[in-house]
């Protein structure tokens, strides 16, 4: 069923913790949207920032401050504004997010549909950053936010709106259960899809991120903050496990990307012997084939050797993704099946 969804108002909430820098490039764009009438508000949740110039600069830019007593996280930052807010949408926009101006526009539209709950986005091909581990992140994360389903079983906060009244009924995030940001809107995600809701992916609800990587907070992040905990949420059986990254899929590749690996180091320990070689070199062909549509979208956006040093580099992330569920699976048989702090 269908309604006009003209008359929605839609709320913006951007948690922020000395996020001053970002905020300079992404505010401006959500006061913008507000001046025209097409956000209702832009409440901007100072989460104790040790830094003045958050403050500062929020309120400079022209955004509503709300000030937390203490830090809790982005995810309790977003519960507290949330009940402030007079929006029927609550449009999540992270302080390194630059959403574009469609955005307003697509939300009334998805949420027509009065089955829908939440929607969520994508980040586009424009990183900011240039080096290797900033635009393979950011990247990597288009990629499959470009290729999910429409109909999908998760949620993504980046740049992700849900009604308010379903978010009040949900309870919001639970970022208590991870003690720092991690999966808490994948978790969120489950249960408003459990509640009946429909979670659209819209690929075309689009943000840059301004954030600059290293690959040391890249594999820390993905190993702690989200393989390990996605891990444990999947094996308690909280949620579906065949989407985006995680599909069913990206489990062969990743087992291919361990054959792919073990390749390369008994090529190495064999001194390069005939069966080794062509052990590596099949292994490779596999690789390569099985992982030429990301191949292909990194050269697209990036060139030829950035494609090939980040889908090599991807094969390290399945890797490393693998050994933490299988962790987490080991775990879980020590533990009597239950999860443990990450």
């Amino acid at each position: 069923m269908s309604t006009d969804s003209d008359h929605l108002k839609i709320s913006v909430i951007t948690p922020s913790f000395n996020a001053a820098h970002y905020m300079e490039l992404s505010l401006p764009p959500l006061i913008r949207m507000r001046d025209h009438g097409d956000v209702a508000e832009v409440l901007v949740v100072d989460d104790c920032s040790t830094d003045p110039s958050n403050i500062e600069t929020a309120e400079r830019l022209g955004a509503t401050l709300i000030r937390m007593e203490k830090n809790g996280g982005p995810g309790v930052a977003r519960n507290h504004a949330v009940t402030l807010a007079k929006g029927d949408i609550i449009w999540l926009v992270d302080a390194d997010v630059v959403a574009h101006e469609t955005g307003p526009a697509l939300l009334r539209e998805a949420f027509a549909d009065e089955k829908v709950g939440a929607v969520f986005g994508s980040y586009d091909d424009k990183p900011p950053a240039e080096n290797f581990a900033s635009a393979y992140k950011n990247l990597v994360h288009r990629y499959y936010h470009q290729r999910g389903k429409t109909d999908a079983s998760t949620f993504w906060a980046g740049c992700g709106a849900i009604r308010r009244s379903v978010y009040l009924e949900s309870g919001g995030f639970n970022g208590a259960l991870y003690g720092r940001p991690s999966i808490e809107d994948i978790e969120l995600g489950y249960r408003i899809k459990d509640a009946g809701w429909s979670i659209r992916l819209i690929p075309d609800l689009l943000g840059t991120h301004l954030k600059r990587w290293t690959l040391p907070e890249v594999m820390r992040t993905d190993i702690f903050q989200r393989a390990l905990p996605w891990s444990d949420l999947i094996l308690s059986g909280a949620g579906p496990d065949d989407d985006l990254n995680v599909s069913g899929a990206e489990k062969v590749k990743a087992v291919l990307a361990g054959l792919w690996i073990i390749s390369l180091v008994g090529l190495l320990v064999t001194g390069f012997a005939p069966v080794a070689l062509t052990a590596a070199v099949i292994m490779t062909a596999a690789v390569i084939a099985l992982n030429l549509s990301l191949l292909s979208f990194f050269a697209r956006a990036r060139g030829a050797w950035f494609a090939i040093l980040a889908t090599a580099y991807h094969q390290v992330y399945y890797v490393y993704s693998a050994g933490a569920f299988a962790f987490c699976m080991v775990r879980r048989l020590f533990t009597g099946g239950k999860s443990a702090p990450v």
